[in-house]
């Protein structure tokens, strides 16, 4: 992320799904504080009351026309394609010119975020570092996401940098298609994995967290939290404005 930025720079605006959630806000607050030199601006994808169009309208106000006047910063770990439809649709309909970033990951820095988020529930030894116990308590993780079997596929390297860290077998799963969880916990168990754990690879706001904790329950696994405004969600969304400043994607406008 440059330290300084031209007063006309694209607006970082931050694409969260569903209406509402503490979650959206605080990621916004906490890129806020550690770039105030950004203009960061946070919309709800179901909200009704502000769309995206309007406020891609409201940046292009005072921008210049020819450079993009926003970059959309989807809040979602991997590819979810009701939410980049909805974004584009909303890029359409506002004719403003924006760059729509990637999803967040996959990333070590998420790898990271989901094994803390384990460790905070009890279900995942934490590093040497940080001088908890070391014991493992589970013995088998189950990464679960949404998006369908595109999302699933993009999560497996994240599974992979997960499984490292843990040195355990861990294995991706859909929230909303197939495979499922229920799919995920009996590859697990065929290879002699008895006591699991389901880690949301999500921030939060993609899905109703009753749903994840009754996919965990139907397996019987513990469930740890979702990344929510974890440290590195809120890196990531500041490198991907920043990355998104010196590559403009053609398919992304």
């Amino acid at each position: 992320m440059p330290a300084q930025l031209p007063p006309d720079a694209p607006a970082l605006v931050l694409a969260a799904p569903g209406t509402a959630g503490d979650v959206p806000a605080a990621i916004k607050t906490i890129v806020s504080v550690d770039h105030p030199q950004l203009d960061v601006r946070l919309i709800h994808l179901g909200d009704a009351k502000t769309s995206l169009a309007e406020t891609l309208t409201e940046c292009a106000a005072d921008r210049p026309k020819e450079a993009p006047a926003a970059i959309v910063v989807p809040l979602v770990t991997g590819p979810h394609q009701q939410v980049y439809r909805a974004i584009r649709e909303a890029v359409a309909e506002s004719d403003v010119m924006t760059t729509i970033a990637d999803p967040l990951g996959p990333h070590p820095l998420l790898a990271e975020a989901l094994h803390v988020k384990l460790s905070d529930s009890g279900l995942a030894r934490a590093d040497r570092m940080r001088l908890f116990n070391i014991a493992a308590p589970v013995d088998g993780i189950i990464v679960a996401t949404v998006g369908g079997q595109e999302a699933v596929r993009a999560a497996d390297a994240t599974v992979v940098l997960l499984a490292a860290r843990l040195t355990l077998p861990v294995v991706a799963a859909s929230l909303d298609a197939s495979p499922g969880v229920g799919d995920a916990a009996q590859r697990l168990r065929n290879i002699g994995a008895s006591r699991l754990a389901l880690a949301p690879f999500l921030i939060g706001p993609e899905i109703d967290l009753h749903k994840i904790t009754a996919a965990a329950d139907s397996v019987g696994a513990g469930c740890a939290e979702p990344l929510g405004a974890h440290s590195a969600v809120a890196q990531l969304v500041a490198l991907s404005y920043g990355s998104s400043l010196t590559s403009v994607d053609p398919d992304h406008q």
